[in-house]
């Protein structure tokens, strides 16, 4: 009898359980199709270009997922619509944080998503994650880890059978390029890990592979990638023989809100009875409750409180 292979175990962790969501780029981009206001079929296809087939796959996971509702809009023939269910609705959070790091790194007004205002004061929409006690924005050196309730290890995710997307894959129109950076540091499931490692402290190549259990092609591969994006600096340890470590650069470690927004909407969504596995404290000295504010006003911003301004003619 052949014994089977007991999986590799992980982290638990809030943000790598998101991101084993949602963190691939056609998800990502029919999510952006949602928040932008598609909710039929053609209009997913039409906004984001991907092929039919990837996008019935997508939508049904984001269905079992729980972050789309299918709803019958047409008896004859049936047709439906995918509505942002609460738990989707509750991931324009960390939609806003990451478009926050957009617009402080590569700010461009002819990006439709970079032209958001906030309705309540009427000014340009410049997200700010920040601590509920306190107001503070949220930064990774003011912020604590320790366990949580539901520490621990837990099976790996499953390999997915399919190469690492890419914008060639795109059948309509080109997005728009800082579109097209997000979704190539968030859409690809080993890069957003190897980010979210970075985090954790783990810089030297055995650490980062101990952690994420990834095979050595695809961990060489992603580094390459953060370190060619700006993401991670490469930084020589040891002479003889050559030994590098990748530590953090400030648009790296810029990066640290949209973690904590994705553990955030983890917890609450995604943790289960067991609870949270980690918990940050802030500076304050209170357990980290992150809230999306207006950097304008200070206000919160939502779904409902955001709009897109027209383009200047």
């Amino acid at each position: 009898m052949v014994s089977q292979k007991a999986p590799a175990l992980v982290r638990r962790s809030s943000a790598a359980r998101a991101l084993n969501l949602i963190g691939d780029r056609w998800t990502l981009l029919t999510l952006y199709a949602a928040f932008m206001g598609v909710t039929r079929f053609d209009g997913f296809v039409a906004m984001t270009g991907v092929a039919r087939s990837l996008l019935t796959d997508r939508l049904k996971r984001l269905e079992t997922g729980g972050v789309l509702e299918r709803r019958l809009y047409q008896d004859r023939p049936p047709r439906y619509e995918y509505r942002l269910t609460p738990m989707g609705r509750d991931l324009y959070d960390s939609a806003l944080v990451l478009l926050g790091w957009e617009m402080r790194w590569r700010l461009d007004p002819e990006c439709p998503s970079h032209r958001i205002v906030h309705t309540p004061c009427g000014q340009p929409l410049r997200p700010v994650l920040a601590c509920k006690a306190c107001g503070e924005a949220v930064k990774v050196r003011d912020i604590t880890l320790l366990p949580g309730p539901g520490a621990g290890l837990e099976p790996a995710p499953p390999a997915r059978h399919s190469r690492r997307a890419s914008s060639d894959d795109v059948g309509g129109a080109a997005l728009h390029p800082m579109l097209e950076r997000s979704v190539e540091v968030l859409g690809d499931r080993w890069t957003a890990h190897l980010l979210a490692a970075a985090f954790y402290g783990k810089q030297r190549f055995k650490d980062l592979q101990d952690e994420l259990k990834v095979a050595s092609n695809i961990l060489t591969d992603r580094l390459e990638r953060l370190v060619a994006r700006g993401m991670l600096e490469r930084v020589l340890y040891q002479e003889r023989p050559e030994r590098w470590e990748y530590r953090l650069t400030k648009e790296g470690r810029d990066l640290f809100p949209l973690v904590a927004a994705l553990m955030a909407w983890g917890d609450r969504w995604l943790a289960g009875d067991e609870g949270s596995p980690e918990i940050l404290t802030h500076s304050c000295g209170a357990r980290l409750e992150p809230v999306v504010t207006c950097g304008a006003c200070g206000e919160r911003a939502d779904l409902g409180s955001t709009r897109i301004e027209d383009p200047p003619p």
